[in-house]
């Protein structure tokens, strides 16, 4: 056997290995899909109503938040926008090894807030920006109340502010009900988001004393303080 006949078989071979690892990579994937529940149901956009834990009723014509910096994506600073109404998950390629939790920041890290004009989930069209001063909204929750003592007796919660004690982001950490191996193939982990603790779990939300929340400042972090307590791992596939 020829050294150039050798030489060309080690070249063959790293090829054959690099595409297979390449296409090995490209099919490990873990799609993370949230549900939006309340009082024990998904929720529909402004058709049906729901009830406080302190016996407030609403509808929801807008229910969206960021989703960003997961520990297990190779790209950590990705951002997704979810959108309870409108797109609703995301893929994620993780590097090979053993999870046993789903960990996200709910909101924009600071330096995204300080980055200049953005595109993708972060485009200022998506209408999540405030302005390069007060930064990105984290949660946006719209609809109408009866208990609202705004006009037209509207809920707004833009929750938002990156900087100072008044901070919304906040570090989501969920136990898998499994560890998942990330090797080949794909894997769905559905993570049900409760909008019955956004009203009552750290922190009381009345809609009647607080329908309008739309600057950053303390109300914002009080409604913040809430988030983790909204989401539960649902099932894992």
């Amino acid at each position: 056997m020829t050294k150039r006949y050798k030489s060309f078989i080690r070249y063959f071979f790293f090829i054959v290995g690099l595409l297979f690892s390449t296409i090995a990579f490209s099919q490990n994937e873990f799609i993370i899909k949230f549900v939006h529940t309340a009082n024990g149901k998904r929720i529909i956009q402004n058709d049906s109503i729901y009830y406080t834990p302190g016996g407030e009723p609403y509808t929801i014509s807008k229910l969206k938040y960021y989703v960003s910096n997961l520990d297990m994506n190779t790209a950590r600073k990705s951002c997704f926008l979810i959108d309870a109404f409108g797109i609703d998950s995301f893929t994620v390629r993780p590097q090979i090894g053993l999870y046993a939790f789903l960990s996200f920041l709910l909101g924009v890290d600071s330096a995204r807030n300080v980055s200049g004009a953005q595109d993708g989930a972060l485009d200022p069209l998506n209408d999540m920006f405030w302005t390069w001063n007060s930064g990105y909204v984290m949660f946006k929750l719209e609809g109408n109340s009866d208990s609202s003592l705004a006009d037209l007796h509207r809920i707004e919660h833009h929750i938002g502010g990156f900087a100072g004690t008044n901070y919304t982001m906040r570090r989501i950490n969920l136990s898998l009900p499994k560890k998942m191996h990330a090797n080949t193939g794909r894997h769905v982990i559905t993570v049900e988001m409760n909008l019955d603790n956004y009203w009552r779990s750290v922190n009381n939300i009345s809609i009647s004393e607080t329908p309008v929340i739309v600057t950053a400042g303390a109300l914002a972090k009080r409604s913040a303080d809430n988030f983790p307590q909204m989401f539960t791992i649902k099932s894992v596939e």
